[in-house]
């Protein structure tokens, strides 16, 4: 993987290179990654300087140790000011930049973070990872948009379930119901989550986000809708017909195992 920042140790949140791909560690592994003040503010940070950089044109967010995140660090939350008072979410951020952000589920991923995790473009998960929603369970109530986009990923029912009751998911429910899109062998993860996010970022960059744009902008709309959006778009891009055959004469086949 790219090389690590010399205060790997220190920081809350560490970004690595790979190629076009910036990965984002959560970086509190002896909290199991609990997203504290300092790595929400780390968090939007970096995800705006990933949206700005051109050279950037995926993001992965994983999590360092055996956690993704156990979510918001609690007992911080309820000595201090709630994290709804610090403005735009990470979720948030997450929903606005024009790049896809893929999440590398590398172990338990709770309430918080299974909140962040369901706003990313999508889930590669390792066997290891195990989801809960514990919001309800405790007297919380959702504020990530966790609410929002889980009965789009799995469904009304199953987000009722998982919601109301806490209970946790392994790793091959959340194939089975459309939470993660894969799940791979634990030491297999990054390798696998950093050759799909390299498949998309040898796309066209701009119809990339553009596609992006349109995919989130039809998901929850009527299929008419969606379609006048998709003919306006189409409408207003202006495909280079030279780059096309470029790409396409320089794209290398694929065996259905590789999609």
């Amino acid at each position: 993987m790219g090389e690590k920042n010399d205060d790997f140790d220190a920081e809350p949140v560490v970004v690595t290179r790979e190629g076009h791909v910036a990965i984002l560690t959560l970086n509190r592994p002896d909290r199991r990654n609990a997203i504290n003040r300092a790595m929400r503010k780390a968090i939007k940070r970096e995800l705006w300087k990933a949206d700005a950089d051109d050279d950037v044109r995926v993001v992965v967010i994983t999590g360092a140790g055996t956690a993704f995140s156990a979510g918001v660090d609690l007992p911080e939350a309820l000595t201090g000011p709630p994290p709804r008072t610090e403005g735009t979410t990470p979720t948030q951020v997450v929903r606005a930049i024009g790049k896809p952000v893929i999440a590398a589920v590398n172990g338990p991923c709770y309430t918080g973070a299974f909140e962040f995790a369901v706003n990313c473009s999508f889930i590669i998960a390792s066997e290891k990872a195990v989801f809960a929603d514990t919001h309800a369970s405790i007297g919380l109530l959702n504020g990530w948009g966790g609410s929002a986009m889980l009965p789009r990923i799995v469904g009304l029912p199953a987000a009722i379930q998982i919601i109301l009751s806490g209970d946790p998911i392994d790793s091959a429910t959340a194939l089975r119901i459309g939470l993660a899109n894969e799940v791979v062998p634990h030491e297999q993860l990054m390798e696998r989550t950093l050759a799909i996010a390299a498949s998309i970022a040898a796309s066209h960059p701009v119809a990339v986000q553009r596609m992006l744009r349109l995919l989130k902008e039809g998901a929850g709309a009527s299929v008419a809708h969606a379609l006048g959006l998709e003919a306006e778009a189409s409408a207003s891009w202006r495909p280079d017909g030279k780059d096309i055959g470029d790409r396409f004469d320089k794209r290398p086949a694929k065996s259905s195992s590789d999609a």
